[in-house]
């Protein structure tokens, strides 16, 4: 799997939400604007500070957490 070293998760950023490169722009953010039809290109310049990696690695990340699985806890 390719290295996702562009996300990151800080308390002080967005309440801990995974954002791209420590900024205030969430994973969720650029998947919702790929879910409704943007391109690249227009991501990019709504987002000029943005590079097309951190969409590619936004949306591995999000393919990502996908497949996790969540397991319940045994009660104690």
């Amino acid at each position: 799997m390719k290295t996702i070293d562009r996300i990151t998760f800080d308390p002080e950023v967005m309440g801990g939400k995974p954002c791209i490169r420590g900024m205030r722009v969430t994973v969720g953010m650029i998947v919702g604007l790929v879910a409704v039809g943007r391109t690249r290109a227009e991501i990019l310049k709504l987002y000029p500070y943005l590079e097309d990696e951190d969409i590619t690695q936004a949306l591995i990340y999000a393919a990502w957490r996908t497949e996790e699985v969540e397991l319940p806890l045994a009660a104690v």
